[in-house]
This record gives structure tokens, sequence and C-alpha cells, in this order.
């Protein structure tokens, strides 16, 4: 059920002092501040026991996805270090740390 009246009149800005600051979060894999669109990553698949997640761009986590196996992904576990050793991942993260926050793009499957 609607309620007939509002704390803040319906034509009145709500107070900004009530307001938190908002925290930005940073990508896990490319440190960059992301944008509108955040994907909360599993680091460790859900199908090998992980349950903790990160905040990623979805072109990093495309990336991430693309280059990497559910196993490969489970051995590196939570170390971002791991995974920017491999060429194409450091090559792709050089590569989109001059881009704006929400720049998406598709990416290629690794040729297995």
């Amino acid at each position: 059920m609607a309620r007939k009246h509002s704390k803040y009149d319906a034509y009145e800005a709500s107070p900004a002092g009530d307001e938190p600051p908002v925290a930005v979060a940073c990508c896990w894999l490319c440190g960059r501040p992301t944008g509108k669109t955040i994907v909360w990553h599993h680091p460790i698949p859900k199908s090998r026991g992980g349950r903790d997640v990160v905040p990623m761009h979805p072109i990093c986590q495309q990336t991430v996805t693309a280059n990497f196996t559910n196993s490969e992904l489970e051995r590196h576990g939570m170390d971002v270090a791991g995974l920017l050793a491999d060429p194409a991942v450091r090559k792709f993260v050089d590569w989109v740390a001059k881009k704006d926050p929400d720049f998406t793009a598709t990416t290629t499957k690794k040729q297995r």
C-alpha cells in the first residue's frame, strides 16, 4: 500500500546532509575506479567452492574468463598478481588503463 504522505515533498529535493559520501570501488584486476556498471566476480569459481566476490569492470571480467579456465582460476585464488603474470592479461591491463571506466568492447577468446 502506498503512503499518502512522504517524508519529503515531491517537489523538494532531499537534504544533502543526510546522505553519506559514496565510495567508488576499484576494479580488482586493473585497479581503475569502477563506472556505472559493476560486475561482482568470483575469483575462485562457485563451481570450485568460491564464496568471495570482488568488484570488476565487465570488460575485465570478460578478459579473465576468456583467458583462464575454472581450474586455473582456482589455482590462482585471490592472487591478482598471478593473473597479471599472464602476458595476454598484462597487455590488456596496460591497454585498458587509458580508457574510461565505462568503456566496453568485445574480447577475443583464447585459442586453446
